[in-house]
């Protein structure tokens, strides 16, 4: 596989009038040609600064941005701005949260998708129109001929969201960044729009980060995933690992809060007790500690680095606790047990929850 994106720890600070926020706080990893990464967690995480620091969207007098994000070579951190505004758009396109807000209200969606032609490509303003129009099909917009007129409040929810698809595939980018595709979108148009990205993928050839909160939209879209808690990679390893033999407290907590089809239409879902930490103020040692049912002593004194999960290939998790300790937990959770449960089937008496965690 060819290495078409790298990034490698970034760190992302906003000055503000509460304190430094420390947004992305040393993550790394990369993403091969043709290839998805999933990177998911909860608001607040990091997530999408993350993605707006390597598309050059948070420059600016109160940020300070660190490390690397290598595009096929190129280092878009240390990127001039014109050589920014080149790559963005054309090799390096993004998909925003919000189709409503990032389409103006004022223009017709097809003059939108013109303009981002344009500003890259040496195309007459009817070339454009019809390469407009085609896009517009291309993502399964009936009509596209009639459709190109209409203005975005003239579309429905899914409409706009393919909308900014026609609008971000316009010049045929290597990397397509998907900033939480399907947020707000009813289920039906949700697997339309993942079925959409996943066949252009397969047609273009073309490398997608997907950022979300949703693991069952990672489930079907990625090849790998990242874990995102308090602006770090907590835990990262191929979708299949990371459903099948998850290793941090975190994961298991996201996994257990989602429905599942093997259990009891009865069974209550289960949340993550407690709140995200303020990225003003972390806590000290693992982030997760205040809110993690398994926490030691130490996993309020020791920060954990990212470590490989012996006998897994390209598994790493950020954790305090012994890789025995975390695969007896996990056998138990996975069997039905509670937290407790997992505590005594790991067989350490010194575990115990966190005073903040009932």
């Amino acid at each position: 596989m060819s290495r078409l994106l790298e990034v490698e720890d970034l760190r992302v600070r906003f000055d503000t009038e509460d304190g430094v926020l420390h947004a992305v706080d040393g993550i790394s990893y990369a993403v091969d040609v043709g290839r998805t990464l999933g990177i998911v967690g909860e608001s607040g995480s990091g997530k999408s600064v993350e993605a707006l620091t390597v598309m050059g969207l948070t420059r600016g007098r109160r940020t300070t941005i660190e490390g690397a994000a290598r595009f096929d070579g190129r280092d878009l951190v240390t990127a001039s701005d014109d050589d920014l505004r080149a790559i963005r758009g054309n090799e390096v396109a993004m998909i925003f949260q919000d189709p409503l807000s990032s389409l103006h209200p004022y223009y017709r969606v097809g003059r939108q998708i013109v303009e981002a032609i344009r500003i890259h490509r040496d195309l007459s303003k009817a070339a454009a129109h019809d390469r407009a129009v085609e896009l517009l099909g291309l993502v399964g917009i009936p009509d596209p001929a009639e459709r190109v007129d209409n203005y975005p409040h003239e579309f429905s929810g899914g409409m706009r969201q393919r909308a900014m698809i026609a609008m971000a595939l316009a010049n045929d980018p290597k990397l397509l960044i998907a900033d939480e595709p399907t947020t707000a979108l009813d289920v039906t148009v949700q697997a339309q729009i993942l079925e959409l990205m996943q066949r252009l993928q397969r047609e273009l050839g073309m490398a997608i980060v997907i950022i979300t909160h949703d693991l069952g939209v990672v489930a079907e879209m990625a090849d790998e995933i990242a874990v995102m808690y308090a602006g770090r990679i907590i835990e990262q390893a191929p979708t299949r690992t990371v459903f099948a033999a998850p290793r941090h407290p975190y994961t298991w907590g996201l996994l257990r809060s989602i429905p599942r089809l093997d259990v009891p239409r009865e069974a209550e879902l289960v949340p993550i007790a407690g709140r995200p930490p303020s990225l003003i103020a972390r806590p000290a040692g693992c982030a997760f500690h205040p809110r993690c049912p398994y926490a030691l002593a130490s996993c309020a004194r020791t920060a954990p680095v990212l470590e490989d999960v012996p006998g897994s290939e390209g598994h790493a998790v950020r954790c305090v606790l012994p890789e025995t300790v975390r695969a007896a937990a996990h056998a138990r959770l996975r069997a039905g047990g509670t937290p407790a449960e997992a505590r005594a089937a790991a067989g350490v008496d010194e575990l115990a929850p966190s005073e903040a965690v009932s």
